[in-house]
């Protein structure tokens, strides 16, 4: 059996079996019969959460947009539609997702369960907009989870893929909007003293810091003839009205809101990414910059800074708070884990929570400390999967 791989090939695995069902039932037959199964989506994960030595599941045939109900702003999809699929369908009927990142290639069902996002105090990630799921469970049954069951779609809304295979999702979604762009390089000292209130100012806010001369080449944020050291690119989405032209200027687009958030990313980086409550969020900031400053050259890439609404999920960053989030990476071909754990010492001192697809060293213990919910999702899944079929060796000691 060929190994599987991540996107960025920091994570691998050599499943015994791999299959490409086509239909749920296909899904509950193939589970009913295994003893360990994990789902592989597009694989943007940073942490092995994938990784299993028994069934590894391609839902890439279970793709697509199913139904879309515009008055009620709900969309049905297969599991494998990706993030970049939902634009055009949704905005013919005039909808939109209410937010999204710059990355446009997840699956939903990953998306969802490791509770990606985009940015703004305003809006939650991905997983906030689930209404209802089907699951295929371990025993091969099919659950669906839905509004009247407000515990359990909470459990499910970021899963890790514990509670059971995804087969459909219904989607909560927005009414159609468009975004100007503003694109613009800062000092520190703006981006970070004023950075309450730009964020609660705007719809969406974001800085990357460069530590370092070669940080913003890094991500391509260079210019040519700036200095970019100690500085940040910014960027700041508002919604236009509709007297307002669509516009391809650089720094300064205008258009759907599915247009302009895109970014093209080569995966060359292994990313971390914690979440601190947003009252803590410019204390935490001031303290990452002196360690990033003291721990060149592992960090030299740059710190991305964003934020996110408060949600329910269980298993959220964002579970009863506003956070701001807090992105690193190390360069892949380097020793860079000393210079992680000093980010998570640090983090850990704010009540970070993390990002279940990005590098992380949360300890069971720090789960029930910083997940309030952490003992009624292990619950759930328990009940759901008693005998850890959904489970592997990243996500027991922390959820069996």
């Amino acid at each position: 059996m060929p190994a599987w791989t991540n996107w960025v090939g920091n994570q691998t695995c050599e499943p015994a079996e791999l299959a490409t069902p086509a239909s749920e039932d296909e899904v509950s037959a193939l589970v009913a019969s295994a003893s360990a199964v994990r789902v592989a989506g597009a694989g943007h994960s940073f942490t092995p959460v994938v990784a299993t030595d028994g069934l590894l599941l391609d839902l890439s045939g279970l793709g697509g947009i199913r139904s879309i109900d515009a008055e009620r702003r709900r969309v049905v999809v297969g599991p494998a539609t990706t993030i970049g699929a939902f634009g055009e369908p949704l905005w013919a009927v005039g909808l939109a997702l209410a937010n999204q990142g710059d990355i446009v290639a997840q699956q939903i069902a990953g998306a969802v369960s490791t509770a990606t996002h985009g940015s703004g105090l305003q809006l939650g990630c991905f997983s906030s907009s689930v209404r209802r799921v089907r699951l295929v469970t371990a025993a091969g049954d099919v659950v669906e989870v839905g509004e009247d069951d407000p515990e359990l779609l909470h459990a499910a809304q970021v899963s890790v893929g514990m509670l059971g295979v995804m087969t459909e999702l219904e989607l909560e979604v927005a009414t159609a909007y468009r975004l100007r762009e503003r694109i613009e390089h800062w000092s520190w000292d703006e981006a970070w003293e004023g950075f309450d209130e730009v964020a609660r100012e705007h719809r969406h806010y974001s800085f990357f810091w460069m530590p370092s001369e070669d940080s913003a080449a890094l991500y391509g944020l260079a210019s040519p003839g700036e200095s970019l050291t100690d500085r940040c690119h910014v960027k700041i989405y508002d919604e236009v009205d509709p007297s307002t032209p669509d516009s391809d200027e650089p720094h300064r687009r205008v258009g759907p809101a599915h247009v302009i958030y895109p970014m093209v990313y080569e995966p060359n980086f292994h990313e971390l990414e914690y979440f601190v409550p947003f009252e803590r969020g410019r204390e935490a900031l001031a303290a990452m910059r002196e360690l990033m400053l003291r721990s060149l050259p592992a960090s030299v890439f740059p710190m991305e800074v964003r934020t996110v609404g408060r949600d329910d999920a269980f298993l959220s960053h964002s579970y009863q708070r506003e956070t701001v989030v807090i992105s690193v990476s190390g360069t892949p071909g380097t020793d860079y884990w000393p210079y992680l754990r000093d980010v998570d010492r640090l983090l850990g001192e704010f009540d970070a929570r993390v990002h279940w697809g990005k590098l992380h060293f949360l300890t069971r213990d720090q789960l029930y400390e910083r997940y309030p919910r952490a003992d009624d999702f292990v619950e759930a899944r328990r009940r759901l999967d008693p005998d850890g079929v959904f489970l592997n060796a990243h996500l027991a000691p922390l959820f069996a």
